[in-house]
């Protein structure tokens, strides 16, 4: 089996919480982690100087590829979820998650070659309301049942905005057989009250190991930490996948 490592992380536009921005801290707490892939939400990338272009930067920084998923234009540039990988891309999509009157939101979904075994990432980032949530959720759903086109397991990262638990968590559940049981606090980051970053994954891949990362850098660098799971993927050919492709999850509109 291949081990794996990913981490999700909002990065709050790289301002920690001491209110200095400063992307070296970001990718300082990634590299601490030395994930295969990393879901980051709340990403800028703009024209002008380097750090302008947040995701390039710390790919760069990283030595990882990017891809990138817009929510909505900021100033010359955009702002959204954006995926960075070690493993070679096969291809990627975007969804709209968005309502009318309330901020936007996306999902991107990223497709990797992990030695010869397709692999779907989902980062996402969902809404503050409740109602909203609901009918993101319902969104996800369909496009989680558009991707069973595609052969291979899935792994679901995000900021979810699930303050307490209800639609989120009870869906999820019951779309990944193999889901994290009791999601870990991770909002904020100094003093964590709030499990709302999470991750999951399908029941092909053996999950080893999660937990937040809660290193001194990381406490400071953004208001979120970090969370990361340790995953490994079955490395032969895969048969008809056994986990449920998105049925479980509410019907999309």
């Amino acid at each position: 089996m291949i081990p794996l490592t990913v981490l999700s992380y909002n990065i709050h536009r790289g301002v920690g919480l001491d209110g200095r921005f400063d992307l070296d801290r970001i990718a300082d707490v990634i590299a601490e982690v030395a994930p295969d892939i990393a879901g980051l939400q709340e990403v800028i990338r703009e024209d002008g100087t380097p750090h302008a272009d947040q995701a390039a930067y710390l790919a760069a920084k990283l030595g990882m590829d990017l891809v990138m998923g817009q929510t909505r234009a900021h100033g010359t540039g955009i702002y959204g979820n954006a995926v960075l990988t070690r493993l070679p891309m096969l291809g990627s999509e975007r969804r709209d998650l968005s309502l009318d009157g309330r901020e936007p939101r996306g999902c991107l979904r990223v497709d990797l070659d992990v030695m010869g075994t397709p692999l779907h990432v989902f980062n996402c980032h969902l809404g503050l309301g409740l109602g909203e949530r609901r009918t993101q959720l319902a969104r996800l759903g369909g496009f989680i049942r558009e991707s069973a086109r595609l052969a291979g397991p899935r792994v679901l990262v995000g900021d979810f905005n699930e303050w307490h638990r209800g639609p989120i968590t009870r869906g999820l559940r019951r779309e990944f057989s193999s889901p994290v049981r009791r999601p870990r606090r991770t909002h904020p980051a100094m003093f964590p009250l709030f499990a709302l970053d999470r991750i999951y994954w399908d029941v092909e891949l053996q999950g080893e190991e999660f937990h937040v990362h809660r290193s001194r850098l990381a406490r400071v660098s953004s208001d979120h930490l970090p969370v990361v799971a340790r995953l490994r993927v079955h490395r032969r050919p895969l048969r008809v996948t056994p986990y449920v492709t998105g049925d479980a999850l509410p019907p999309a509109e």
